[in-house]
């Protein structure tokens, strides 16, 4: 990836309507992202009856229902999965999908996918790790509520499994919905990387844009975020999401942070090369200098433009003799002196 890796996290936001992720896909496409994401799983080999949901779950959907009953409405079929990986061939974008179970990885793999996204919640689960790894391609790695031990142990059994460690970005994540700023511990991501030898980025759960740009400015290469159409629509995760504009916004702050980043040598750009002769000073007669006088510093001035002796080199200037006059304010060179 030789340019930030930008994934717009759909989710389930399409609250278990095609059309609604289509129009999540066309969004997606529209604010510049390199992949649009959702996530694919069986209700019932993700979660019990039992399984209670999570507080920002209940914010914002029936109190009533329970976790197995909510996830059952937003699954994605075979088909459903089909049609959203035409439509973002269509849209010039890339389709990802988080697999949740076994039977999802292998739903993924037997469609093409040539990236898996692990979400957090499996980072300790070895028979998924393993089938995963398994596969053999690109894999991205969330690491939410992981401390770096598990991350180091996920990695092992991912490349003891057959993925490359080249192909393996971990990303540093805070599971919170919305993560507070001072959780965020974006530094973290840079200790995985030093630690692990891997690529890293960030998957940002915070409110807004600024965290995600600061990742990138850090170095992080691949960056997800959760977008909506709406975030007013019920469902458990629209409420913390972008809506369409602000993931346009943060795409473009992305892209404008990675030019501004460079190739880090210091030197003058072509456009201060052009400005550096009108804001530069040189060294000027400060009076009528007749020839023959021996330059003095009460002879001489600074002033602008910057196209003659630099202020540098004043003191190879100081005590030689004019070659010939000078008038108030004029440069003075050297092939003006003796």
């Amino acid at each position: 990836m030789s340019k930030v890796f930008i994934i717009a996290e759909a989710g389930v936001n399409h609250n278990g309507s095609v059309k609604l992720a289509k129009r999540l896909i066309d969004a997606a496409s529209y604010a510049g992202a390199d992949a649009v994401k959702f996530q694919t799983f069986r209700a019932r080999r993700l979660a019990s009856r039992l399984a209670l949901k999570a507080g920002y779950q209940l914010r914002a959907t029936a109190r009533n229902e329970s976790q197995l009953q909510m996830l059952e409405k937003l699954e994605l079929g075979l088909d459903a999965h089909r049609e959203l990986i035409r439509h973002c061939r269509q849209k010039r974008i890339a389709f990802l999908s988080s697999p949740f179970d076994l039977e999802s990885i292998d739903l993924l793999n037997g469609l093409g996918l040539r990236i898996f996204k692990i979400p957090s919640g499996e980072i300790t689960n070895i028979p998924y790790l393993r089938k995963i790894g398994g596969i053999g391609k690109r894999v991205i790695v969330s690491t939410g509520m992981a401390d770096l031990d598990e991350a180091r142990q996920a990695l092992n059994i991912l490349v003891r499994s057959g993925v490359s460690k080249n192909n393996i970005t971990f990303l540093h994540c805070t599971t919170a919905y919305p993560a507070a700023y001072r959780d965020v511990n974006l530094l973290a991501m840079l200790t995985i990387r030093d630690a692990l030898g891997v690529n890293v980025g960030y998957s940002d759960h915070t409110e807004g844009i600024e965290i995600s740009i600061a990742a990138v400015a850090l170095g992080a290469t691949v960056i997800e975020k959760h977008f909506t159409l709406d975030r007013n629509m019920k469902g458990p995760d629209h409420m913390m999401s972008l809506e369409p504009d602000q993931l346009k916004s943060l795409v473009d702050g992305i892209r404008n942070t990675e030019k501004a980043i460079g190739n880090g040598v210091k030197a003058p750009t072509r456009d201060e090369k052009r400005i550096k002769r009108h804001v530069r000073k040189s060294i000027v007669a400060k009076i009528d200098i007749p020839k023959g006088a021996k330059i003095t510093n009460d002879a001489i001035d600074i002033k602008r433009p910057g196209i003659g002796v630099a202020p540098k080199y004043l003191d190879r200037i100081i005590g030689r003799e004019a070659r010939r006059g000078l008038k108030k304010d004029s440069l003075i060179r050297f092939h003006d002196l003796i």
